[in-house]
């Protein structure tokens, strides 16, 4: 029989086993050297940085994308948006040129390599998010690239290695007429242009654009398209990436430290004018009340009126479909008591203990009323932006919440802009085309613009609106307070109310 030691160690893991030794060691990963503005944003960070540090980068970048989200919501032009941009980026997130020699510079790039994996991390656990924040992504590094100096932009783009095949001069004069035609009639030298030759997979914004000549499944990019190849490029990688930093997640469940932080950060990715704000959308005077809904609904947007008409039609919405129109509800100015009564005179087919027992609570709560400090510190909670109601749950069977733009088929969505009176063929096709293209909030106010063109060319005319109060909408309560006004114009809400009283006092009398 042979006799084992087991408690002597093995001299040669003696030091991988000493944590005291491992912990003072030397850091294997040291801060990175930043040779250029832009960053692909391939190496993940490694230095040591504080928790302060990891949240406030983030809260600071996630200021930034939530207003150029902002911007393609209301469909700025790129001019208006790198104006509009400009002083922000400036405040939250500056990125000085290497040519303007900064102090700086180390400094300002870490924060904007860190605050990106930050975000990733934050946005990699759903589909919805990953889509999200890698368009908005794009749209930042479209942005910079542009405004960048052209030296360290050349630089940089020589630095990344591309595979893009440099299209020679017997292939060029061969495909000469293509190649012009792409291009609008220029070059008229064809060998005045450089061209690359990648898949077209790799620049569907030039294929969709018509601006390329596909052969063989290759695209023919001239050199002027630079731009729109790097940012292709960039989004390409960053999708993958995403994908791959979703796998990890799970990794760091058991971190209670960051957990909570990137929880936050997720869930209140909002954009500051798609907030909701009680005394921006109230209106004094009028009758926000349960026997009133009704007539009301003929202003409000089609994703609360497909709502409340399937409310009539059912006596019944599901949970989701529920919270959705009760916040709205709130949000309109329908106080708490008001409430309680619309959706019990509304839920007709059950009885009141039913009601009580099972949608009394859930109305109350909404409102803050119930749920202690969880429950947004007793004032319930904000109705639906659009963007959140994009982001979240989309409808199954019997349900009916969600955007009608994104999750009705065309012909179901015509149907019911029909019932709701948009019976225009132009605008029942533009609605199509933005829904085509995933531009919902397009779609929303083309036929918001339709419903009120008299009202909106009066108030034009009259110069009583600025072009603030005719902004494109992002929230449903906004698109009920303006299609309120309008449809009311002139008119004095407490006057009217007054006028509806005054005869039944006179018959007292």
């Amino acid at each position: 029989m042979i006799r084992q030691d087991f408690s002597r160690i093995d001299p040669k893991r003696r030091t991988t086993l000493d944590h005291r030794k491992k912990q003072f060691a030397t850091p294997t990963y040291q801060n990175l050297e930043y040779k250029h503005r832009l960053n692909f944003y391939i190496t993940p960070p490694t230095a040591d940085i504080t928790l302060e540090q990891f949240e406030q980068w983030a809260i600071d970048r996630l200021r930034v994308l939530a207003e150029l989200e902002a911007c393609s919501f209301r469909n700025k032009s790129p001019s208006e948006t790198a104006e509009h941009m400009k002083p922000l980026l400036q405040k939250y997130l500056p990125l000085s040129a290497t040519s303007s020699g900064s102090s700086n510079l180390q400094a300002e790039r870490q924060k904007d390599h860190y605050s990106h994996f930050i975000l990733r991390l934050a946005f990699a656990s759903t589909e919805d998010l990953r889509r999200r924040f890698s368009r908005v992504e794009t749209m930042l590094f479209r942005l910079r690239f542009q405004a960048d100096d052209l030296r360290d932009r050349g630089a940089f783009v020589e630095s990344l290695s591309l595979d893009w095949e440099t299209v020679g001069s017997e292939e060029r004069a061969m495909y000469a007429p293509q190649l012009q035609a792409a291009g609008g009639g220029f070059p008229k030298n064809i060998e005045e242009e450089s061209y690359f030759k990648v898949d077209w997979e790799r620049v569907p914004e030039l294929v969709e654009n018509r601006r390329v000549f596909l052969k063989g499944g290759m695209a023919y990019v001239p050199g002027r398209e630079q731009l729109s190849m790097v940012v292709a490029e960039f989004t390409s990688r960053l999708e993958k990436a995403l994908e791959l930093t979703s796998r990890a997640l799970p990794r760091l469940d058991e971190d209670d430290r960051l957990t909570p932080i990137l929880n936050h950060l997720s869930q209140n990715f909002t954009t500051p004018d798609a907030s909701y704000s009680t005394s921006a959308t109230a209106l004094p005077g009028a009758d926000i009340s349960a026997r009133n809904v009704d007539t009301l609904s003929a202003s409000f947007p089609l994703c609360m009126q497909n709502l409340h008409r399937s409310l009539r039609r059912d006596a019944h919405l599901k949970h989701y479909g529920r919270l959705q129109y009760t916040l709205f509800l709130k949000g309109i100015g329908l106080n708490l008591e008001e409430c309680l009564v619309f959706w019990r005179s509304s839920f007709s087919k059950i009885t009141d203990d039913v009601f009580n027992k099972e949608y009394r609570y859930n109305v109350r709560h909404a409102y803050g009323d119930v749920g202690g400090d969880s429950n947004r510190r007793g004032n319930g909670y904000s109705p639906f932006s659009c963007q959140k109601i994009l982001t979240e749950k989309r409808p199954g069977p019997g349900e009916s919440h969600g955007c009608p733009y994104r999750d009705f088929s065309v012909d179901n969505l015509t149907a019911l802009l029909q019932q709701v009176g948009v019976t225009d063929r132009e605008v029942l096709k533009g609605v199509k085309e933005d829904k085509e293209k995933t531009k919902f909030h397009l779609a929303c106010n083309r036929v918001f613009d339709y419903v009120h063109k008299q009202e909106i060319k009066k108030v034009k005319d009259d110069g009583t609106w600025t072009s603030a109060q005719l902004e494109t909408l992002v929230h449903p309560n906004d698109y009920f307070k303006r299609s309120y006004l309008l449809k009311n114009l002139g008119k004095n809400p407490v006057e009217e109310e007054m006028e509806k009283v005054k005869p039944d006092v006179e018959m007292e009398d």
